[in-house]
Protein backbone atom coordinates (compact mmCIF):
# COMPACT_ATOMS: atom_id res chain seq x y z
CA UNK A 1 0.00 0.00 0.00
CA UNK A 2 1.07 3.78 -1.10
CA UNK A 3 1.66 5.48 1.82
CA UNK A 4 -0.07 9.30 1.23
CA UNK A 5 1.85 11.91 3.98
CA UNK A 6 1.68 15.70 3.76
CA UNK A 7 3.77 17.69 6.33
CA UNK A 8 2.00 20.85 8.11
CA UNK A 9 4.91 22.86 9.79
CA UNK A 10 3.62 25.84 12.08
CA UNK A 11 5.60 28.65 12.74
CA UNK A 12 6.30 32.45 12.80
CA UNK A 13 9.22 34.54 11.61
CA UNK A 14 10.55 35.70 14.55
CA UNK A 15 10.01 32.91 16.86
CA UNK A 16 13.35 32.17 18.32
CA UNK A 17 12.28 28.35 18.67
CA UNK A 18 11.46 28.28 15.29
CA UNK A 19 14.97 29.06 14.23
CA UNK A 20 16.08 26.90 16.53
CA UNK A 21 14.41 24.06 14.70
CA UNK A 22 15.92 25.42 11.10
CA UNK A 23 18.48 22.37 10.37
CA UNK A 24 15.39 20.08 10.63
CA UNK A 25 13.25 22.13 8.73
CA UNK A 26 15.84 22.96 5.84
CA UNK A 27 15.87 18.15 5.92
CA UNK A 28 11.87 17.94 5.25
CA UNK A 29 12.04 20.76 2.64
CA UNK A 30 14.63 18.65 0.64
CA UNK A 31 13.16 15.07 0.90
CA UNK A 32 9.30 16.39 1.13
CA UNK A 33 9.60 19.22 -1.16
CA UNK A 34 6.52 18.66 -2.69
CA UNK A 35 4.45 17.38 0.81
CA UNK A 36 5.67 20.26 3.07
CA UNK A 37 2.93 22.66 3.56
CA UNK A 38 4.29 26.22 5.48
CA UNK A 39 1.38 27.32 7.91
CA UNK A 40 1.84 30.61 9.11
CA UNK A 41 0.27 31.15 12.54
CA UNK A 42 0.35 35.08 13.17
CA UNK A 43 2.43 35.09 16.57
CA UNK A 44 4.74 38.14 16.52
CA UNK A 45 2.48 39.66 13.69
CA UNK A 46 1.12 43.18 14.68
CA UNK A 47 3.50 46.23 15.33
CA UNK A 48 4.71 46.64 19.15
CA UNK A 49 8.03 48.29 21.10
CA UNK A 50 10.71 45.80 20.99
CA UNK A 51 11.88 47.41 24.19
CA UNK A 52 8.79 46.03 25.99
CA UNK A 53 10.22 42.36 25.35
CA UNK A 54 13.74 42.75 24.47
CA UNK A 55 15.02 41.06 28.06
CA UNK A 56 12.70 38.31 27.91
CA UNK A 57 13.99 37.55 24.30
CA UNK A 58 17.47 38.02 24.45
CA UNK A 59 17.61 35.12 27.93
CA UNK A 60 15.39 32.92 25.41
CA UNK A 61 17.42 33.49 22.86
CA UNK A 62 20.65 32.59 25.24
CA UNK A 63 18.60 29.42 26.18
CA UNK A 64 17.85 28.27 22.53
CA UNK A 65 21.78 29.14 21.54
CA UNK A 66 22.88 27.20 24.66
CA UNK A 67 20.67 24.10 24.20
CA UNK A 68 21.00 24.04 20.16
CA UNK A 69 23.81 25.38 18.62
CA UNK A 70 21.87 28.15 16.64
CA UNK A 71 23.78 31.47 17.00
CA UNK A 72 22.24 34.95 17.92
CA UNK A 73 24.63 37.41 17.22
CA UNK A 74 25.78 40.99 19.23
CA UNK A 75 24.69 42.91 15.73
CA UNK A 76 21.06 41.31 16.69
CA UNK A 77 21.25 42.45 20.35
CA UNK A 78 22.77 45.96 19.42
CA UNK A 79 20.94 46.26 16.46
CA UNK A 80 17.78 44.77 16.64
CA UNK A 81 16.51 44.23 20.34
CA UNK A 82 18.55 47.10 21.92
CA UNK A 83 17.76 49.60 18.85
CA UNK A 84 16.13 52.65 19.55
CA UNK A 85 11.61 52.73 18.66
CA UNK A 86 12.38 49.28 17.57
CA UNK A 87 9.17 47.53 16.57
CA UNK A 88 8.57 43.93 16.69
CA UNK A 89 6.41 43.07 14.20
CA UNK A 90 6.41 39.64 11.77
CA UNK A 91 4.20 40.39 9.55
CA UNK A 92 6.39 42.22 6.67
CA UNK A 93 8.18 38.90 6.77
CA UNK A 94 4.95 36.99 6.54
CA UNK A 95 3.47 39.14 4.17
CA UNK A 96 6.51 38.36 1.82
CA UNK A 97 6.36 34.51 2.37
CA UNK A 98 2.82 34.41 1.23
CA UNK A 99 3.76 36.42 -1.90
CA UNK A 100 7.23 34.61 -2.68
CA UNK A 101 4.69 31.24 -1.94
CA UNK A 102 2.39 32.40 -4.56
CA UNK A 103 5.32 32.03 -7.11
CA UNK A 104 6.62 28.70 -6.00
CA UNK A 105 5.70 26.81 -2.40
CA UNK A 106 9.10 25.91 -2.42
CA UNK A 107 10.68 29.04 -1.55
CA UNK A 108 8.95 29.36 1.42
CA UNK A 109 10.60 27.24 3.75
CA UNK A 110 13.90 29.00 2.24
CA UNK A 111 13.26 32.36 2.46
CA UNK A 112 11.95 31.03 6.20
CA UNK A 113 15.70 30.62 6.75
CA UNK A 114 17.02 33.51 4.64
CA UNK A 115 15.09 35.94 7.14
CA UNK A 116 16.16 34.39 10.86
CA UNK A 117 19.64 34.58 9.39
CA UNK A 118 19.10 38.26 8.26
CA UNK A 119 17.86 39.44 12.05
CA UNK A 120 19.41 36.77 14.63
CA UNK A 121 23.10 36.36 13.10
CA UNK A 122 23.08 39.54 10.52
CA UNK A 123 21.50 41.93 13.04
CA UNK A 124 19.27 43.65 10.32
CA UNK A 125 15.91 45.09 11.27
CA UNK A 126 13.48 42.42 9.42
CA UNK A 127 10.38 44.34 11.22
CA UNK A 128 11.34 46.92 8.88
CA UNK A 129 9.64 46.41 5.00
CA UNK A 130 12.73 47.14 2.74
CA UNK A 131 14.95 45.02 4.75
CA UNK A 132 12.43 42.44 4.09
CA UNK A 133 12.14 43.20 0.68
CA UNK A 134 16.16 43.09 0.12
CA UNK A 135 16.07 39.55 1.26
CA UNK A 136 13.21 38.02 -0.35
CA UNK A 137 14.60 39.41 -3.53
CA UNK A 138 17.91 37.40 -3.27
CA UNK A 139 16.10 34.10 -2.21
CA UNK A 140 13.41 34.97 -5.36
CA UNK A 141 16.57 35.05 -7.83
CA UNK A 142 18.36 32.29 -6.44
CA UNK A 143 14.80 30.20 -7.48
CA UNK A 144 15.04 32.29 -11.37
CA UNK A 145 12.40 35.00 -10.32
CA UNK A 146 12.96 38.23 -10.92
CA UNK A 147 12.19 41.26 -8.52
CA UNK A 148 13.18 44.60 -7.86
CA UNK A 149 13.58 45.48 -3.87
CA UNK A 150 11.58 48.62 -4.50
CA UNK A 151 8.80 47.06 -6.41
CA UNK A 152 8.79 44.25 -3.71
CA UNK A 153 9.07 46.99 -0.66
CA UNK A 154 5.95 48.94 -2.38
CA UNK A 155 4.01 45.81 -2.06
CA UNK A 156 4.64 44.68 0.94
CA UNK A 157 3.53 48.16 2.21
CA UNK A 158 0.45 48.98 0.42
CA UNK A 159 -0.82 45.15 -1.36
CA UNK A 160 -4.32 45.02 -0.04
CA UNK A 161 -5.07 41.68 -1.47
CA UNK A 162 -1.83 40.19 -0.62
CA UNK A 163 -2.62 41.33 3.50
CA UNK A 164 -6.00 39.88 2.90
CA UNK A 165 -4.43 36.61 1.55
CA UNK A 166 -2.20 36.27 4.16
CA UNK A 167 -4.28 37.15 7.10
CA UNK A 168 -6.65 34.19 6.02
CA UNK A 169 -3.82 31.84 5.89
CA UNK A 170 -3.08 32.88 9.33
CA UNK A 171 -6.65 32.51 10.52
CA UNK A 172 -6.48 28.93 8.67
CA UNK A 173 -3.45 27.87 10.65
CA UNK A 174 -4.79 29.17 14.06
CA UNK A 175 -8.05 26.78 13.03
CA UNK A 176 -6.25 24.04 12.48
CA UNK A 177 -4.29 24.18 15.48
CA UNK A 178 -7.40 24.40 17.53
CA UNK A 179 -8.69 21.85 16.17
CA UNK A 180 -5.62 19.46 16.80
CA UNK A 181 -5.37 21.14 20.64
CA UNK A 182 -1.56 22.11 19.51
CA UNK A 183 -0.43 25.88 21.11
CA UNK A 184 2.74 27.43 20.33
CA UNK A 185 5.06 27.64 17.42
CA UNK A 186 6.95 25.75 16.04
CA UNK A 187 4.87 22.39 15.56
CA UNK A 188 5.07 20.07 13.19
CA UNK A 189 1.83 17.76 11.93
CA UNK A 190 2.64 14.82 9.42
CA UNK A 191 -0.99 13.73 7.80
CA UNK A 192 -0.38 10.06 7.14
CA UNK A 193 -3.01 8.47 4.83
CA UNK A 194 -5.44 11.35 5.59
CA UNK A 195 -4.40 10.94 9.75
CA UNK A 196 -2.83 13.79 11.50
CA UNK A 197 0.10 12.80 14.12
CA UNK A 198 1.91 15.87 16.38
CA UNK A 199 4.93 15.56 16.27
CA UNK A 200 6.80 15.58 19.44
CA UNK A 201 8.77 19.03 19.46
CA UNK A 202 11.78 17.63 20.63
CA UNK A 203 12.29 16.00 17.46
CA UNK A 204 12.30 19.42 15.99
CA UNK A 205 15.67 20.36 17.33
CA UNK A 206 17.54 18.07 17.01
CA UNK A 207 18.72 18.37 13.34
CA UNK A 208 17.37 16.45 9.80
CA UNK A 209 18.02 13.28 10.46
CA UNK A 210 16.13 12.65 14.35
CA UNK A 211 12.76 13.92 12.30
CA UNK A 212 13.02 12.40 9.33
CA UNK A 213 13.48 9.23 11.07
CA UNK A 214 10.51 9.65 13.14
CA UNK A 215 9.01 10.25 10.42
CA UNK A 216 10.09 7.27 8.24
CA UNK A 217 8.72 5.29 11.57
CA UNK A 218 5.35 6.61 11.05
CA UNK A 219 4.86 5.86 7.26
CA UNK A 220 6.07 2.50 7.84
CA UNK A 221 3.84 2.25 10.57
CA UNK A 222 0.65 3.00 8.30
Amino acid sequence: MTTDIELQYFFDPFCGWCYASAPALAGLADKFADKLKMRPSGLCVGGRSISSIADHAWRNDQRIQSLTGQRFSEEYLRNVLLAPDGIFDSGPATLALTALGESDMKIEPRFLHAIQIARYVEGRDTSNPHEVAKVAVRIAAEHGIELTAGTFDERLRSDADLRERTLKRMEDSQRQMSALGIRGVPQLVAVVNGKPHVINGEDLYHGPARIVATLDKLSAAA
